[in-house]
Protein backbone atom coordinates (compact mmCIF):
# COMPACT_ATOMS: atom_id res chain seq x y z
CA UNK A 1 0.00 0.00 0.00
CA UNK A 2 2.77 2.46 0.85
CA UNK A 3 4.03 2.36 -2.75
CA UNK A 4 0.85 4.16 -3.76
CA UNK A 5 2.18 7.35 -2.13
CA UNK A 6 5.78 6.84 -3.18
CA UNK A 7 6.24 9.86 -5.38
CA UNK A 8 9.20 8.33 -7.17
CA UNK A 9 7.00 5.45 -8.33
CA UNK A 10 3.67 7.19 -8.99
CA UNK A 11 3.50 6.14 -12.62
CA UNK A 12 4.12 2.49 -11.75
CA UNK A 13 0.56 2.24 -10.41
CA UNK A 14 -1.86 1.98 -13.36
CA UNK A 15 -4.56 4.21 -11.88
CA UNK A 16 -2.14 6.91 -10.79
CA UNK A 17 -0.37 6.79 -14.15
CA UNK A 18 -3.63 7.91 -15.76
CA UNK A 19 -4.07 10.62 -13.14
CA UNK A 20 -0.51 11.84 -13.67
CA UNK A 21 -1.06 11.98 -17.43
CA UNK A 22 -4.24 14.01 -16.94
CA UNK A 23 -2.38 16.37 -14.60
CA UNK A 24 0.36 16.92 -17.18
CA UNK A 25 -2.01 17.36 -20.09
CA UNK A 26 -5.00 19.23 -18.67
CA UNK A 27 -3.85 20.85 -15.41
CA UNK A 28 -0.18 21.86 -15.73
CA UNK A 29 -0.81 24.18 -18.72
CA UNK A 30 -3.29 26.15 -16.56
CA UNK A 31 -1.49 26.23 -13.21
CA UNK A 32 -0.29 29.82 -13.53
CA UNK A 33 -3.72 31.01 -14.73
CA UNK A 34 -5.34 29.21 -11.78
CA UNK A 35 -2.97 30.89 -9.34
CA UNK A 36 -2.81 34.39 -10.81
CA UNK A 37 -6.08 34.82 -12.70
CA UNK A 38 -8.47 32.69 -10.65
CA UNK A 39 -9.18 30.23 -13.46
CA UNK A 40 -11.35 27.40 -12.13
CA UNK A 41 -10.37 24.07 -13.80
CA UNK A 42 -13.82 22.50 -14.02
CA UNK A 43 -12.98 20.38 -17.09
CA UNK A 44 -10.01 18.85 -15.30
CA UNK A 45 -12.09 18.13 -12.19
CA UNK A 46 -14.78 16.45 -14.28
CA UNK A 47 -12.02 14.48 -16.01
CA UNK A 48 -10.72 13.19 -12.70
CA UNK A 49 -14.18 11.92 -11.93
CA UNK A 50 -14.29 10.04 -15.22
CA UNK A 51 -11.09 8.25 -14.15
CA UNK A 52 -12.72 7.23 -10.86
CA UNK A 53 -10.63 9.57 -8.72
CA UNK A 54 -13.44 10.36 -6.27
CA UNK A 55 -14.49 6.74 -5.61
CA UNK A 56 -11.51 5.11 -3.91
CA UNK A 57 -12.50 6.00 -0.33
CA UNK A 58 -16.16 4.97 -0.74
CA UNK A 59 -17.07 1.36 0.01
CA UNK A 60 -20.55 1.75 -1.47
CA UNK A 61 -19.05 2.75 -4.82
CA UNK A 62 -16.63 -0.19 -5.07
CA UNK A 63 -17.51 -3.61 -6.55
CA UNK A 64 -15.76 -5.37 -3.66
CA UNK A 65 -17.17 -2.91 -1.06
CA UNK A 66 -13.62 -2.10 0.06
CA UNK A 67 -12.44 1.39 0.99
CA UNK A 68 -9.02 2.74 -0.01
CA UNK A 69 -8.38 6.06 1.70
CA UNK A 70 -4.69 5.77 0.84
CA UNK A 71 -5.31 5.80 -2.89
CA UNK A 72 -7.68 8.77 -2.60
CA UNK A 73 -4.92 10.63 -0.76
CA UNK A 74 -2.39 9.62 -3.41
CA UNK A 75 -4.57 11.01 -6.20
CA UNK A 76 -4.92 14.30 -4.33
CA UNK A 77 -1.19 14.42 -3.68
CA UNK A 78 -0.43 13.92 -7.36
CA UNK A 79 -2.67 16.88 -8.22
CA UNK A 80 -1.31 19.04 -5.37
CA UNK A 81 2.26 18.37 -6.42
CA UNK A 82 1.47 20.43 -9.51
CA UNK A 83 -1.24 22.78 -8.20
CA UNK A 84 -2.51 22.68 -4.63
CA UNK A 85 -5.40 25.01 -5.39
CA UNK A 86 -6.80 22.24 -7.54
CA UNK A 87 -5.73 19.62 -5.00
CA UNK A 88 -7.86 21.51 -2.50
CA UNK A 89 -10.82 21.24 -4.88
CA UNK A 90 -10.21 17.50 -5.07
CA UNK A 91 -10.30 17.35 -1.28
CA UNK A 92 -13.61 19.27 -1.28
CA UNK A 93 -15.10 16.79 -3.75
CA UNK A 94 -13.75 13.78 -1.87
CA UNK A 95 -14.98 15.09 1.46
CA UNK A 96 -18.46 15.85 0.16
CA UNK A 97 -18.62 12.25 -1.05
CA UNK A 98 -17.34 11.11 2.37
CA UNK A 99 -20.29 12.82 4.12
CA UNK A 100 -22.78 11.25 1.73
CA UNK A 101 -21.20 7.83 2.20
CA UNK A 102 -22.10 8.16 5.90
CA UNK A 103 -25.58 9.66 5.39
CA UNK A 104 -28.18 8.58 7.93
CA UNK A 105 -30.74 8.21 5.15
CA UNK A 106 -29.61 5.72 2.53
CA UNK A 107 -32.01 7.24 0.00
CA UNK A 108 -30.15 10.56 0.18
CA UNK A 109 -26.85 8.71 -0.21
CA UNK A 110 -28.08 6.67 -3.15
CA UNK A 111 -29.59 9.69 -4.91
CA UNK A 112 -26.58 11.99 -4.62
CA UNK A 113 -23.42 9.95 -4.11
CA UNK A 114 -23.20 8.46 -7.63
CA UNK A 115 -23.31 11.99 -9.08
CA UNK A 116 -20.59 13.28 -6.72
CA UNK A 117 -18.30 10.24 -6.85
CA UNK A 118 -18.35 10.20 -10.66
CA UNK A 119 -17.56 13.91 -10.92
CA UNK A 120 -20.73 14.52 -12.94
CA UNK A 121 -21.83 16.86 -10.14
CA UNK A 122 -19.10 19.00 -8.58
CA UNK A 123 -19.39 20.36 -5.08
CA UNK A 124 -17.79 21.51 -1.88
CA UNK A 125 -17.80 21.22 1.86
CA UNK A 126 -19.05 24.00 4.11
CA UNK A 127 -17.92 22.40 7.35
CA UNK A 128 -15.11 24.79 8.27
CA UNK A 129 -17.54 26.76 10.45
CA UNK A 130 -18.98 23.62 12.00
CA UNK A 131 -15.59 22.09 12.81
CA UNK A 132 -14.59 25.33 14.52
CA UNK A 133 -17.92 25.34 16.34
CA UNK A 134 -17.37 21.84 17.71
CA UNK A 135 -13.95 22.98 18.93
CA UNK A 136 -15.57 25.97 20.72
CA UNK A 137 -13.87 28.46 18.41
CA UNK A 138 -16.95 30.09 16.81
CA UNK A 139 -20.76 29.71 16.72
CA UNK A 140 -22.65 28.07 13.89
CA UNK A 141 -23.41 30.68 11.26
CA UNK A 142 -26.49 29.15 9.60
CA UNK A 143 -29.80 28.47 11.29
CA UNK A 144 -32.73 26.44 10.12
CA UNK A 145 -36.30 25.87 11.21
CA UNK A 146 -38.45 22.88 10.50
CA UNK A 147 -41.25 23.32 7.96
CA UNK A 148 -43.35 20.84 6.04
CA UNK A 149 -41.10 18.66 3.89
CA UNK A 150 -37.81 20.18 4.98
CA UNK A 151 -36.17 23.24 6.50
CA UNK A 152 -35.89 26.99 5.89
CA UNK A 153 -32.30 28.22 6.26
CA UNK A 154 -30.90 31.66 7.05
CA UNK A 155 -27.37 32.95 7.57
CA UNK A 156 -24.02 33.30 5.83
CA UNK A 157 -20.95 31.14 5.46
CA UNK A 158 -18.04 33.45 4.55
CA UNK A 159 -15.90 30.95 2.60
CA UNK A 160 -16.94 27.75 0.87
CA UNK A 161 -14.80 26.31 -1.94
CA UNK A 162 -15.18 24.24 -5.10
CA UNK A 163 -18.41 26.02 -5.97
CA UNK A 164 -20.12 27.50 -8.99
CA UNK A 165 -23.71 28.37 -9.80
CA UNK A 166 -24.74 24.78 -10.54
CA UNK A 167 -22.69 23.07 -7.81
CA UNK A 168 -23.77 21.69 -4.43
CA UNK A 169 -22.18 21.65 -0.99
CA UNK A 170 -22.79 20.23 2.47
CA UNK A 171 -23.08 22.31 5.62
CA UNK A 172 -24.27 22.00 9.21
CA UNK A 173 -27.24 24.06 10.37
CA UNK A 174 -28.30 24.98 13.91
CA UNK A 175 -31.98 24.17 14.42
CA UNK A 176 -33.99 26.97 15.97
CA UNK A 177 -35.44 26.14 19.41
CA UNK A 178 -33.41 22.93 19.52
CA UNK A 179 -30.04 21.65 20.60
CA UNK A 180 -29.87 19.49 17.47
CA UNK A 181 -27.84 20.30 14.37
CA UNK A 182 -28.51 18.93 10.92
CA UNK A 183 -26.24 18.35 7.93
CA UNK A 184 -27.74 19.00 4.52
CA UNK A 185 -26.86 19.61 0.92
CA UNK A 186 -27.41 23.04 -0.59
CA UNK A 187 -27.87 23.49 -4.33
CA UNK A 188 -26.24 26.73 -5.41
CA UNK A 189 -29.14 27.41 -7.78
CA UNK A 190 -31.92 26.86 -5.23
CA UNK A 191 -34.32 29.74 -4.34
CA UNK A 192 -33.28 31.93 -1.43
CA UNK A 193 -29.58 31.16 -1.87
CA UNK A 194 -26.87 33.20 -3.56
CA UNK A 195 -23.11 33.09 -4.04
CA UNK A 196 -21.03 36.21 -3.52
CA UNK A 197 -17.52 36.65 -4.88
CA UNK A 198 -14.94 36.91 -2.11
CA UNK A 199 -12.16 39.44 -1.87
CA UNK A 200 -9.07 38.60 -3.89
CA UNK A 201 -6.83 36.08 -2.15
CA UNK A 202 -3.06 35.83 -2.23
CA UNK A 203 -3.39 32.12 -3.06
CA UNK A 204 -6.07 29.57 -3.92
CA UNK A 205 -7.76 32.01 -6.28
CA UNK A 206 -8.83 29.25 -8.66
CA UNK A 207 -10.57 27.19 -6.00
CA UNK A 208 -14.12 28.41 -6.64
CA UNK A 209 -14.38 30.05 -3.21
CA UNK A 210 -17.47 32.14 -2.43
CA UNK A 211 -19.47 33.56 0.44
CA UNK A 212 -22.77 31.69 0.75
CA UNK A 213 -25.94 33.57 1.72
CA UNK A 214 -29.20 31.93 2.84
CA UNK A 215 -32.44 33.89 3.13
CA UNK A 216 -35.45 31.67 3.82
CA UNK A 217 -33.87 29.12 1.50
CA UNK A 218 -35.83 25.86 1.46
CA UNK A 219 -33.89 22.63 1.92
CA UNK A 220 -36.04 19.55 1.26
CA UNK A 221 -35.69 16.37 3.27
CA UNK A 222 -34.29 14.74 0.14
CA UNK A 223 -31.12 16.83 0.69
CA UNK A 224 -30.70 16.15 4.42
CA UNK A 225 -27.68 13.97 5.11
CA UNK A 226 -28.36 13.79 8.85
CA UNK A 227 -31.25 15.15 10.94
CA UNK A 228 -28.99 15.00 14.03
CA UNK A 229 -25.20 15.11 13.54
CA UNK A 230 -24.37 13.95 17.08
CA UNK A 231 -23.41 10.47 15.93
CA UNK A 232 -22.35 11.49 12.41
CA UNK A 233 -19.42 13.75 13.31
CA UNK A 234 -17.35 11.07 15.11
CA UNK A 235 -17.75 8.81 12.06
CA UNK A 236 -16.55 11.37 9.51
CA UNK A 237 -14.01 13.52 11.38
CA UNK A 238 -10.90 11.31 11.01
CA UNK A 239 -11.49 10.84 7.28
CA UNK A 240 -12.16 14.57 6.89
CA UNK A 241 -8.75 15.43 8.36
CA UNK A 242 -6.72 12.51 7.04
CA UNK A 243 -7.78 13.13 3.43
CA UNK A 244 -6.11 16.55 3.73
CA UNK A 245 -2.77 14.77 3.85
CA UNK A 246 -3.04 14.62 0.05
CA UNK A 247 -2.61 18.38 -0.09
CA UNK A 248 0.30 18.46 2.33
CA UNK A 249 2.22 15.53 0.86
CA UNK A 250 1.81 16.90 -2.66
CA UNK A 251 3.10 20.34 -1.73
CA UNK A 252 6.09 18.85 0.07
CA UNK A 253 7.02 16.73 -2.95
CA UNK A 254 6.57 19.76 -5.21
CA UNK A 255 9.05 21.66 -3.05
CA UNK A 256 11.56 18.80 -3.22
CA UNK A 257 11.18 18.81 -7.00
CA UNK A 258 12.10 22.51 -7.07
CA UNK A 259 15.16 21.96 -4.90
CA UNK A 260 16.39 19.14 -7.10
CA UNK A 261 15.82 21.14 -10.28
CA UNK A 262 18.00 23.95 -8.91
CA UNK A 263 20.90 21.53 -8.48
CA UNK A 264 21.41 21.60 -12.23
CA UNK A 265 22.72 25.17 -12.05
CA UNK A 266 23.20 26.15 -8.40
CA UNK A 267 24.43 23.10 -6.50
CA UNK A 268 27.84 24.72 -6.02
CA UNK A 269 26.24 27.31 -3.74
CA UNK A 270 23.01 25.63 -2.60
CA UNK A 271 25.10 22.91 -1.00
CA UNK A 272 25.86 25.44 1.75
CA UNK A 273 22.19 25.67 2.77
CA UNK A 274 21.26 23.68 5.88
CA UNK A 275 18.14 22.12 4.33
CA UNK A 276 18.77 19.62 1.54
CA UNK A 277 16.22 17.51 -0.35
CA UNK A 278 17.47 14.19 1.01
CA UNK A 279 16.39 15.07 4.57
CA UNK A 280 13.00 16.25 3.36
CA UNK A 281 12.54 13.07 1.33
CA UNK A 282 13.20 10.98 4.44
CA UNK A 283 10.66 13.00 6.44
CA UNK A 284 8.15 12.75 3.58
CA UNK A 285 8.58 8.98 3.43
CA UNK A 286 7.86 8.75 7.17
CA UNK A 287 4.72 10.85 6.71
CA UNK A 288 3.58 8.61 3.84
CA UNK A 289 4.03 5.48 5.92
CA UNK A 290 2.13 6.99 8.86
CA UNK A 291 -0.66 8.09 6.53
CA UNK A 292 -0.99 4.58 5.12
CA UNK A 293 -1.17 3.04 8.60
CA UNK A 294 -3.83 5.45 9.85
CA UNK A 295 -5.85 5.15 6.65
CA UNK A 296 -6.54 1.51 7.46
CA UNK A 297 -8.35 2.50 10.67
CA UNK A 298 -9.93 5.84 9.76
CA UNK A 299 -12.80 4.18 7.90
CA UNK A 300 -14.21 2.23 10.86
CA UNK A 301 -12.61 3.65 14.03
CA UNK A 302 -14.53 6.63 15.48
CA UNK A 303 -12.50 6.77 18.70
CA UNK A 304 -10.89 9.84 20.20
CA UNK A 305 -7.58 7.98 20.27
CA UNK A 306 -7.49 7.54 16.50
CA UNK A 307 -8.69 11.09 15.91
CA UNK A 308 -5.84 12.38 18.09
CA UNK A 309 -3.33 10.37 16.04
CA UNK A 310 -4.78 11.77 12.81
CA UNK A 311 -4.63 15.32 14.14
CA UNK A 312 -1.01 14.86 15.21
CA UNK A 313 -0.05 13.55 11.77
CA UNK A 314 -1.91 16.41 10.09
CA UNK A 315 -0.07 18.91 12.30
CA UNK A 316 3.24 17.36 11.31
CA UNK A 317 2.33 17.70 7.63
CA UNK A 318 1.76 21.42 8.14
CA UNK A 319 5.14 21.79 9.82
CA UNK A 320 6.89 19.82 7.09
CA UNK A 321 5.15 21.76 4.30
CA UNK A 322 6.28 25.07 5.82
CA UNK A 323 9.81 23.75 6.24
CA UNK A 324 9.96 22.38 2.68
CA UNK A 325 8.52 25.51 1.06
CA UNK A 326 11.00 27.77 2.82
CA UNK A 327 13.81 25.49 1.70
CA UNK A 328 12.54 25.53 -1.89
CA UNK A 329 12.41 29.31 -1.87
CA UNK A 330 15.97 29.56 -0.56
CA UNK A 331 17.23 27.07 -3.13
CA UNK A 332 15.48 28.99 -5.93
CA UNK A 333 16.90 32.31 -4.78
CA UNK A 334 16.00 35.36 -6.84
CA UNK A 335 14.30 33.16 -9.44
CA UNK A 336 11.74 32.28 -6.81
CA UNK A 337 10.52 35.88 -6.79
CA UNK A 338 9.30 35.81 -10.37
CA UNK A 339 5.53 36.21 -10.53
CA UNK A 340 5.04 32.79 -12.12
CA UNK A 341 7.78 31.01 -10.17
CA UNK A 342 6.79 27.65 -8.65
CA UNK A 343 8.82 28.35 -5.49
CA UNK A 344 6.81 31.36 -4.32
CA UNK A 345 3.58 29.61 -5.27
CA UNK A 346 4.51 26.58 -3.16
CA UNK A 347 5.39 28.90 -0.28
CA UNK A 348 1.87 30.37 -0.36
CA UNK A 349 0.32 26.94 -0.78
CA UNK A 350 2.20 25.64 2.26
CA UNK A 351 0.77 28.42 4.40
CA UNK A 352 -2.68 27.32 3.27
CA UNK A 353 -1.92 23.76 4.39
CA UNK A 354 -1.12 25.25 7.79
CA UNK A 355 -4.25 27.44 8.11
CA UNK A 356 -7.04 25.54 6.33
CA UNK A 357 -9.49 24.03 8.84
CA UNK A 358 -8.27 22.46 11.01
CA UNK A 359 -5.49 25.05 11.24
CA UNK A 360 -2.39 24.36 13.31
CA UNK A 361 -3.77 26.35 16.26
CA UNK A 362 -7.12 24.56 15.95
CA UNK A 363 -5.34 21.19 15.98
CA UNK A 364 -3.37 22.08 19.10
CA UNK A 365 -6.57 23.18 20.83
CA UNK A 366 -8.27 19.91 19.93
CA UNK A 367 -5.30 17.82 21.06
CA UNK A 368 -5.31 19.67 24.38
CA UNK A 369 -9.03 18.90 24.80
CA UNK A 370 -8.62 15.23 23.89
CA UNK A 371 -5.65 14.79 26.21
CA UNK A 372 -7.56 16.42 29.06
CA UNK A 373 -10.63 14.23 28.59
Amino acid sequence: MNAIIDFNQLTEHPVLAEIKALVNQQLAPHTIAIDRQGYYPSDFLHGLGQLGAYRHHLASQQPDRQTDLTQAIAVMASVSQECMSTGFCVWCQDTLAWYLEHADDERVRDNWLPLISSGVQLGGTGLSNAMKHFASIEPLKIRARRVEGGYLANGTLPWVSNLDKHHVFAAIFQLEDSSHNIMALTRCDQPGFRLQQCAEFTALEGSGTYACHFKDSFIPDQQVISHDVTTLIPRIRSGFVLLQMGMGLGVIQGCIDIMRSMRETHQHVNCFLDEQPEALEEALDDACKATTLLAKDAVHDASNALFADVLQLRYGASELALRASQAAMLHAGARGYLADAPAQRKLREAYFVAIVTPAMKHIRKELYRLQAA
